[in-house]
């Protein structure tokens, strides 16, 4: 069974001193991995990353995940082969199809089919490979839902990402999967892995540590209303309760459903922190 990583993806840009500070305090609370998300508005991943390598000592920079479809395949595999260079080897390279469509417009990107969005994966993925030949390629993570998605990641990736999330994320809205939709997920990916042996990650969406675990949920309910209390309390993408009723929550998730590497966003950065300490 694969130990624990923890990551948490970043995305307030803030100052260069606020943004030194967030990094170090992540590998501080015993984050394994620093990442950047890729959305309008946001910190831009490669910059950001460079940065996050200098203020930090051992934790791993990974983009979590780029949009395929908001970069020239060539020129950002430039870009990622300098960044893995200038930072020691300690990128990881997430690709994603991307899915605020509302982003796609403000950028004057082409939305396209589902196919289109997923062949601009591939070719990103292509390039990426073709670029580190002949030298060590930085660990891989793909991200999706679907089918084609998850069996192209199955081919390629050293991570894949479950999303936990439902169709109505599409439109850039929280939708988390119900139990049974996640767990018919992964077990997707573990048949078309084929024996292959990769690293599962999962989305933690809402992490808060409390006594009140009925509160948590309900204020959860409050972002996710589709679901109801009860369901949300059985998602492994919500974690809600004392730090040791969640680290037995992940414990339960990496043997059901596989995933050891667990990632929240920046808001949740120090809620997971008391977690981390009793897994690590």
């Amino acid at each position: 069974m694969r130990p624990f990583r923890f990551g948490v993806a970043l995305y307030v840009p803030g100052s260069r001193e606020e943004w030194v500070a967030k990094c170090r305090r992540a590998e501080d609370l015993g984050y394994d991995v620093v990442g950047v998300v890729d959305h309008l508005g946001r910190a831009a991943p490669v910059p950001a990353l460079l940065l996050a390598a200098e203020a930090t000592e051992r934790v791993r920079l990974n983009t979590y995940v780029l949009n395929a479809s908001f970069h020239n395949p060539v020129l950002l595999t430039r870009d990622l082969v300098a960044l893995d260079e200038f930072t020691g080897g300690r990128v990881e390279i997430g690709i994603g199809a991307g899915y605020v469509r509302a982003e796609f417009e403000a950028a004057g990107v082409d939305w396209g089919t589902p196919g289109q969005r997923f062949g601009r994966v591939a070719d990103l993925v292509t390039e990426v490979e073709r670029a580190f030949t002949g030298r060590p390629r930085p660990p891989l993570l793909l991200g999706g839902r679907g089918d084609r998605m998850l069996t192209f990641a199955a081919a390629h990736a050293d991570t894949i990402a479950l999303t936990g999330t439902a169709p109505g994320a599409a439109e850039g809205r929280l939708a988390l999967a119900g139990p049974a939709a996640l767990a018919e997920r992964a077990g997707f990916v573990k048949r078309v892995l084929d024996g292959r042996d990769a690293e599962l990650n999962l989305m933690v969406h809402f992490v808060r540590i409390t006594d009140d675990r009925r509160a948590a949920l309900d204020a959860a309910h409050q972002l996710v209303p589709h679901l109801d209390v009860e369901e949300l309390g059985s998602l492994a993408t919500v974690v809600a309760g004392s730090a040791e009723a969640a680290a037995e929550q992940l414990l339960r998730t990496r043997e059901t459903l596989g995933v050891s590497y667990f990632t929240v966003l920046e808001d949740d950065l120090a809620n997971l922190a008391p977690v981390i300490e009793k897994l690590h």
